[in-house]
């Protein structure tokens, strides 16, 4: 298996550069700066999305990518107040598999995860993005820290793209911290403002658990990109069939509620890292595919859906069957989508 992209959260949430290490294989066709300023506002070009360089009390204060440099499918933004108690980020990034609600789920399990068992969750809906309803999911966590901080958070799917605003300020400071998210959120400007999906947070139903018997691989990687089966966006509730414990930590095995032989998904990070086994396409069996920033691999097609232990070695690298994907689609930010068998060769 490729090296995963750590999660966004896994340094400090005030930091501004959150590395992320997913290999860049696919670069624009040709590269550009990822972010043009004008004289009012910060533009990433390629998404076709800009936010004010001053909004809401803070203010532009450096800009560039995450990972993938020069490739323009991961960047950042960093936004201080004038005293730098409250620190913001942008982030404007392209993952293979795109879904703001399961953006929102997966950055809610990493705060509660890092900031302690005082946090709590104190708004979390569906809100309205560049004029259209329900465009964007916000997130509020107060008493982070052991109290003595507020976390804010908003997502937005648009097109290819994923929008994540982030804002941590001072406890004391709370109604700035807020003001800076929802100031943020609403000077956001996309070229193409019909792009934006219809969001919703992601609701859970009951689920049986996974028979927990080993799968085994019965047939190649597929030859063509994978485009999973799953309801996204809160549109369908989902269910935990299973749980996945590994060495760098838990995961959950999600799928739709009530559909028996429908797509298994294993959401790794708020970074877009997605296991995901989706019914083949030709013959029986689930076909497996890992999904990053600008970047799927593709590997072969299992007789069922995996048990957890052998889910938890896949992303552990220890499984046998998965040391080299069998195909690798790269998506550039200008639409190019190149792919490459497991040896690199172009196909």
């Amino acid at each position: 298996m490729p090296k995963r992209a750590p999660s966004l959260l896994s340094t400090s949430l005030l930091s501004a550069v959150l590395a992320l290490s997913a290999p860049a294989l696919a670069r624009a066709a040709e590269e550009r700066e990822a972010w043009t300023p004008t004289a009012t506002a910060l533009r990433a070009d390629a998404a076709g999305i800009a936010l004010p360089q001053t909004v809401a009390g803070l203010s532009l204060s450096k800009s560039g990518e995450v990972s993938h440099g020069g490739s323009g499918i991961d960047n950042y933004a960093q936004y201080l107040s004038d005293d730098g108690a409250i620190q913001a980020t942008l982030y404007i990034y392209m993952p293979s598999y795109a879904d703001a609600s399961l953006a929102a789920y997966m950055t809610d399990k990493a705060i509660m995860a890092r900031f302690g068992s005082r946090t709590h969750r104190t708004a979390y809906a569906s809100v309205a993005a560049a004029g259209h309803a329900n465009g964007a999911l916000r997130a509020v966590y107060d008493d982070a820290a052991d109290g003595a901080l507020t976390t804010a958070a908003a997502f937005v799917h648009a097109g290819r793209w994923m929008v994540k605003l982030r804002v941590t300020g001072p406890t004391e400071r709370r109604t700035e911290v807020l003001a800076g998210l929802d100031g943020m959120l609403s000077g956001l400007r996309f070229d193409d403002a019909s792009s934006i999906h219809a969001t919703r947070p992601a609701t859970f139903a009951s689920c049986p658990a996974a028979d927990g018997i080993d799968a085994r691989m019965t047939g190649p990687a597929a030859a063509t990109p994978v485009d999973i089966a799953m309801p996204r966006e809160g549109s369908a509730p989902l269910c935990i069939r299973g749980r996945v414990d590994t060495a760098n930590g838990n995961y959950e095995m999600l799928r739709q509620a009530g559909v028996k032989d429908g797509a298994t998904i294993v959401p790794v990070d708020d970074a877009g890292t997605v296991l995901a086994f989706d019914p083949a396409k030709t013959g029986a069996g689930y076909q497996l595919s890992i999904h990053s920033v600008g970047q799927t691999d593709i590997f072969g097609i299992y007789d069922k859906v995996p048990s957890a232990r052998q889910i938890a070695e896949i992303l552990d690298g220890k499984d046998p069957q998965t040391a080299r994907a069998g195909a690798v689609v790269a998506f550039a930010a200008n639409g190019e989508v190149t792919l490459r068998n497991g040896d690199g060769k172009s196909r």
